[in-house]
């Protein structure tokens, strides 16, 4: 997808660049500016001798030795000094340089650690808004795939951002619950949660022969058909679309070429977002992909929460998605 967030060590990002978050020496120093010269090993600081350091909120770039990757992109964030000089606009420059950079130098990915959050001090919930809000920005206009890289469970923010949220799970996953324990009290053996839709189905009577008629000729419309009938209709150019929802131009390139495409979850959920379809529209597109939102998934639960409110940034609920350990929206 043109943009991830994962938790993993950037040094092992197979990636055309990864972003080193660097002092202005550029000769090295702690937390992920030494892991990374530590596996790039001795010709990464050679060559940073001969740059003559960074500017904070600056980017330079140099080969990437012993990493697995093609270039490290070094750039300088701001040390935090309560939020009124600059520090804002100097971490959102690092992102900025690094992606036009990056773009260049010819590079199709590139890995962004979360700049400044370590020992610069920065309030890592809003070193996390400002990268992301500066790398969607730059995807809106350039084709680049983009991971942002946290280190560890720890280094991440609570959910306490996402308190309605929390209430709204509660509540919807109590159905849920109930649906299961009832069916174990009458003697079902489950091997895995089951679906809402499927215990209301079973109590649904058989289709008349013009019922069935009408069901197999809805079938009719394929995945693809009905996503590119419902980009038509919404207006926006595929480009529009695919960025919205997340997705490489590649993917969505073999979509429209495949009549019989079908997607995963998250691609189907993620062009559902994109296209800002009402629930019984979202029901609609991904039953035509062989998926329904069920309120005994988180996933699907968090998807249902935010599309209830009309709230279809892609970003924002990629961030809830994963707060709560779920797969992210798109490709």
């Amino acid at each position: 997808m043109p943009f991830q967030i994962v938790r993993g060590d950037i040094t092992q990002m197979k990636v055309d660049a990864v972003v080193n978050a660097a002092n202005s020496s550029l000769l090295g120093g702690g937390g992920v500016d030494g892991a990374i010269h530590r596996a790039a090993g001795p010709g990464l600081l050679e060559e940073c001798r001969t740059l003559g350091g960074c500017k904070t909120g600056e980017a330079k770039i140099t080969g990437a030795y012993r990493l697995p990757c093609r270039y490290v992109i070094h750039t300088v964030g701001p040390v935090w000094r309560g939020g009124g000089n600059g520090e804002p606009a100097l971490l959102a420059s690092c992102y900025r340089m690094s992606l036009e950079l990056a773009e260049q130098n010819g590079c199709e990915s590139v890995a962004f650690p979360l700049i400044s959050s370590g020992v610069y001090g920065y309030p890592k919930e809003e070193a996390f808004g400002i990268a992301v809000r500066e790398i969607e920005a730059f995807l809106a206009g350039h084709e680049l795939s983009v991971t942002l890289v946290l280190f560890g469970r720890g280094m991440f923010f609570g959910r306490d951002r996402f308190a309605d949220l929390d209430a709204y799970l509660d509540e919807n996953c109590t159905a849920a619950r109930s649906v299961r324990k009832a069916a174990r009290h009458m003697g079902a053996a489950f091997s895995k949660p089951a679906p809402l839709e499927d215990a209301c189905a079973a109590a649904l009577p058989a289709p008349n022969d013009a019922a069935l008629e009408q069901v197999v000729e809805e079938l009719d419309e394929s995945f693809q058909q009905m996503l590119l009938r419902k980009i038509d209709e919404s207006g926006m150019t595929d480009a529009q679309c695919y960025k919205k929802a997340n997705i490489d131009r590649k993917l969505f390139s073999k979509i429209r070429r495949d009549a019989h495409y079908r997607p995963s979850k998250p691609t189907a959920v993620a062009f559902a977002v994109a296209l800002e379809l009402s629930l019984p529209e979202t029901d609609s597109l991904l039953e035509k992909a062989g998926y329904a939102l069920s309120r005994s998934s988180k996933f699907d639960v968090i998807v249902r929460y935010f599309i209830e409110r009309g709230n279809y940034d892609i970003f924002r609920i990629n961030e809830a998605l994963f707060t709560y350990d779920q797969s992210l929206l798109g490709a």
